[in-house]
């Protein structure tokens, strides 16, 4: 099912993940495509691929300036669409992610998890999944990671289709994009310390 519905993808959506390619190409330069390792089914490390959304600007100490002042116009267009998670069904075809499952997050959350937590890990990453279509970022972590093990627990064919068709919908909605008061979203880390 991941294979064939990523390849009917990448066949179907070509006109799109092309034209988008080009508008990256025109409007941030090169790369085009944004890597990046994160972990996947038994926390294997694998290249996450996506659409750059963000320039590479940094500040006189050579570090990257915040989400808001590198995110343009464009690349938050491609966030809202969720047009820079295209890529990821190469992923699919690579067999790194599935097409639904707990969103792949940073290594560096890894000291921020409970043991339940970790558990995410125990199925592949998805380009979709039950937190995605349920508030998405205006979910709080705690939230969003529960899901993540709740979909785990309850795991059918059925419970992916219905996840699948309710992530058209949010897509075409533009719902939960970004955390309120946050340019894109608040990270798991800065959740925890805030918490502490």
């Amino acid at each position: 099912m991941d294979i064939s519905g990523a390849l009917a993808g990448l066949i179907i959506l070509s006109p799109v993940l092309l034209v988008v390619a080009l508008m990256v190409l025109a409007t941030m330069g090169r790369p085009i495509i944004f890597t990046q390792k994160r972990p996947g089914l038994d926390q294997k490390p694998f290249q996450i691929i996506k659409f750059r959304s963000m320039k590479n600007t940094v500040d006189g100490d050579g570090k990257p300036l915040s989400d808001a002042q590198r995110l343009t116009k464009f690349g938050n267009l491609m966030r809202s669409l969720s047009l820079d998670e295209l890529p990821q069904l190469i992923n699919i075809l690579k067999g790194d992610m599935s097409i639904v499952g707990p969103r792949p997050l940073l290594y560096d959350f890894f000291p921020y998890y409970s043991t339940q937590e970790m558990r995410r890990h125990e199925v592949k990453p998805g380009i979709t999944g039950l937190a995605q279509v349920n508030g998405r970022n205006n979910l709080n972590w705690d939230e969003r990671l529960q899901m993540d093990i709740e979909y785990i627990d309850n795991w059918s064919i059925w419970l992916d289709i219905k996840i699948i068709l309710k992530t058209i919908l949010v897509v075409i909605k533009r719902d939960g994009v970004k955390t309120d008061g946050h340019a894109t979203f608040l990270r798991l880390d800065d959740y925890r310390r805030s918490k502490a």
